[in-house]
């Protein structure tokens, strides 16, 4: 990253269900000036869950966070915290957050130079075919997909770029391209 410009934020939110983490840890492999921000939540892990997927909080270790100031972003979703603690990237890189829609309008609002990517599914179907293969309980599927309905216009009408999520390398190019267009515009400044 250049000195001349301070740290871009890459907010990707989106339905449960769209791929988000994958895409996530994907692009972070692929360009090393990307730092990820851990959210923090007190739901459980999933079975088969990457324990690095989030940090995983009780409700009162959460809470005390936020009294403390010490989330960027934080929500209640489906009877659960996510949040995103105050980041501390490593000097020179970028930070690039998964985060809900609730989130990303806080970011957004506290960091208007963010660039929100909103990530949808390629069809209703094929998000609730990746819910449920996760292992999510039926009941969260339902949840999730409701809830889907609700975050869409919202996301899409916040976001600086949507991206469909039908193909995960091109998910990532067009990700790149963002990133490098930002990288560059902000440089030139």
């Amino acid at each position: 990253m250049s000195a001349s410009r301070d740290p871009i934020i890459l907010v990707l939110s989106g339905p449960g269900g769209v791929g988000k983490g994958t895409i996530v840890q994907a692009l972070v492999k692929r360009d090393p000036q990307l730092w990820l921000s851990r959210s923090w939540t007190t739901r459980d892990r999933r079975e088969n869950e990457d324990p690095n997927a989030y940090v995983f909080v009780s409700r009162e270790d959460f809470q005390d966070r936020i009294a403390a100031n010490g989330f960027l972003e934080w929500t209640s979703f489906l009877g659960n915290y996510y949040g995103t603690p105050s980041p501390e990237p490593v000097a020179g890189n970028d930070i690039v957050l998964e985060i809900e829609v609730d989130g990303a309008q806080q970011v957004k609002t506290s960091h208007p130079d963010a660039v929100l990517v909103f990530v949808l599914p390629p069809s209703r179907l094929e998000q609730q075919r990746r819910l449920r293969g996760r292992g999510d309980p039926e009941q969260k599927v339902e949840e999730r997909l409701r809830k889907a309905e609700e975050e869409e216009p919202v996301g899409i009408a916040i976001a600086d770029h949507v991206v469909v999520n039908d193909d995960l390398e091109l998910t990532l190019q067009e990700l790149l391209r963002v990133l490098h267009h930002e990288r560059n515009r902000r440089t030139t400044r």
